[in-house]
């Protein structure tokens, strides 16, 4: 077990201080882990996320159609007008729009989606993009952990512990809006200076005509039909049991193929560097999960905390969380769902062995252990640059775009804004679900 955690450590550390590029750095680890066979070859394929990829590759080749037509450009210059120019007005409205489209959406869809605006507005308005992709990458996380579908650590926990749509809005969206709430008053304190635009760019941005930037209306018109699919796709999806990424996939190659683009320039337009960092990052979370290293994790937990189910709850919030900042939170959460069941049959003097999971987490003292680990694996994200595909996106778009996001400059946010709603999640779960008890 220490050997692959080992490499682990020691590529991160290289992502961390962006010694080498991180794409490197990741996929040479995964090829150690190959190598050293710490992980069979046939595992390390399987272990890549197809789903995820595919929604990024497609989802940047309907990003690049739509850019050429010039619609970001006039929907950014519509926005700027609306705002008449106010920078932080536009930085709160992305931000609750983000966190919105996230609760419904794959994370990844959102920042896409949301990236290029944003850099063309902040453009326009003469003020820092980057903050403002970062905050965008953390309201992201943040939305999506309050619906079944928002975030995948939740479909996993929806999935095992059969419960609801509605269930996790009722018993996630309270910590969320509240987290929310906090950062959109941090960010005001820290950025409402930074957001000021000058009377010469207001005064511009009122003259200026959004229908002027309309390149190619015929070619709109043919994207934003089959973008409309698509959406209702991923919505649709869930229901029909078709993965987000196929819809993205098939939806990026059919967008190509209405509007007429040449598919070599749309596939060059793909961040490959991007996929291929998930693919050496997958590979390398599955060797930690392949040696038990997850699985240890959690024993450890339930040593620690002696059977005490408040106990028990803040530290799976944590603990997962503070994981989530360094490994892919699916594995991760994969392997903490035994740990609360094992904790729940503890509490009724039961052997886990002799009772279904199902039955274990269906129990009440089951409720405080999964949504601690709900709020843990899905804000933890916000810990790090790689601690969510989101921020990876999000910082190699800002990065092609003259903008750089390092991992220290996100991180400087983010785990602070990561603590934050930590805190606020560890008041809301006792205040939900062990005060008065």
């Amino acid at each position: 077990m220490l050997f692959p955690i080992l490499v682990f450590l020691v590529v991160y550390l290289f992502i961390s201080t962006e010694w080498i590029d991180k794409t490197v750095a990741a996929v040479v680890g995964g090829g150690l882990m190959i190598g050293f066979h710490l992980v069979g070859y046939e595992e390390a394929l399987h272990a890549v996320d197809l789903n995820v990829l595919f929604l990024l590759i497609g989802m940047m080749m309907v990003v690049n159609v739509l850019t050429e037509t010039g619609v970001f450009e006039w929907l950014a210059i519509k926005l700027a007008r609306a705002a008449k120019g106010n920078g932080m007005r536009i930085a709160v409205l992305f931000m609750l729009l983000t966190a919105v489209l996230s609760a419904f959406l794959d994370n990844v869809t959102t920042v896409i989606l949301m990236a290029p605006i944003t850099i063309l507005l902040t453009q326009l308005l003469e003020i820092p993009a980057a903050p403002i992709l970062i905050m965008e990458a953390i309201f992201s996380n943040v939305g999506g952990t309050a619906t079944l579908v928002g975030d995948p650590p939740n479909i996993l926990i929806g999935s095992q512990a059969h419960l609801s749509f509605n269930d996790f809005i009722l018993n996630l969206a309270p910590p969320v809006l509240a987290s929310m709430a906090v950062l959109l008053g941090i960010m005001w304190l820290l950025f409402r200076k930074r957001m000021d635009t000058t009377p010469e760019t207001r005064r511009r941005i009122e003259c200026s005509r959004p229908e002027k930037a309309i390149l190619e209306p015929d070619v709109l018109k043919r994207a934003l039909a089959v973008f409309g699919l698509i959406l209702g796709g991923f919505f649709g999806g869930r229901l029909l049991g078709v993965e987000p990424g196929i819809i993205a996939l098939v939806g990026g190659m059919t967008m190509v193929a209405v509007c007429k683009k040449s598919l070599h320039r749309s596939l060059a337009a793909v961040e490959w560097d991007t996929i291929l960092f998930f693919a050496g990052l997958f590979i390398m979370v599955a060797t930690l999960e392949k040696h038990g290293v997850f699985v240890a994790l959690g024993q450890a937990i339930l040593s620690a905390c002696h059977g005490d189910l408040m106990l028990t709850a803040f530290a799976i919030l944590w603990v997962s969380a503070l994981a989530s900042t360094i490994v892919n939170n699916i594995p991760l959460v994969m392997a903490m769902i035994p740990l609360v069941a094992a904790v729940v049959a503890k509490a009724h003097g039961l052997d886990p062995e002799t009772i279904s999971s199902a039955r274990l987490l269906a129990m009440k003292e089951a409720e405080p252990l999964l949504w601690s680990l709900a709020l843990g694996a899905c804000l933890g994200g916000n810990g790090t640059l790689v601690g969510a595909s989101a921020n990876v996106v999000i910082a190699q778009v800002a990065n092609r775009n003259g903008c750089p996001i390092s991992f220290g400059s996100f991180s400087r946010y983010g785990f602070p804004f990561m603590l934050l709603t930590l805190l606020v999640s560890s008041l809301y779960v006792y205040l939900r679900y062990f005060a008065g008890a």
